[in-house]
């Protein structure tokens, strides 16, 4: 898979938000903020890029996020849940209609057998609904977390209806 991101992929975002008067939040762990980077590597994205928030630590997904710390406990902070909780949180604390949330393993420790090295769940709120979805990645960190960054920006794009 390519790592890099399509010269394309951030101005149809762009683009895509703008024509619905939009604005973005991330919200990210693995990826620690390169996806809020990626999108404000755009010059004029300030127009539609409203915040991003690191959220690496358990606890700053509960702080920051609102993510129950019985949730985390529960199913682990690389779940479905989690994901969903980011992404919903996102919205709660940003001024955005559509937000994206990463949570992962981008290795090369951390991996288990249930969740190994390259497992990366994602959660999208889009005008209020929320999608998740789990992928596995392959590579070393740094592939991980580039993939992670083209993925969650071209489902994003998808979610609102423009193409890729």
């Amino acid at each position: 898979m390519d790592q890099a991101l399509e010269p394309d992929l951030i101005h149809n975002l762009a683009d895509a938000l703008l024509r619905r008067g939009w604005m973005m939040a991330t919200a990210e762990s693995c990826t620690g903020g390169l996806i809020a980077g990626a999108c404000t590597d755009l010059a004029g994205s300030s127009a539609w890029f409203e915040r991003g928030f690191v959220t690496y630590s358990n606890a700053a997904k509960t702080e920051l996020l609102g993510v129950p710390a019985a949730l985390i406990a529960a199913h682990g902070a690389v779940s479905e849940p989690v994901a969903r909780a980011m992404a919903e949180g996102a919205i709660a604390h940003a001024h955005a209609q559509a937000a994206v949330a990463v949570t992962g393993v981008a290795g090369p420790t951390g991996g288990s057998v249930e969740k190994p090295v390259g497992t990366v769940w994602f959660g999208w709120c889009v005008d209020g609904r929320v999608t998740t979805e789990l992928r596995r990645f392959g590579g070393d960190r740094a592939a991980v977390r580039a993939q992670a960054v083209a993925h969650a920006l071209r489902r994003l794009l998808a979610l609102l209806g423009a193409p890729p």
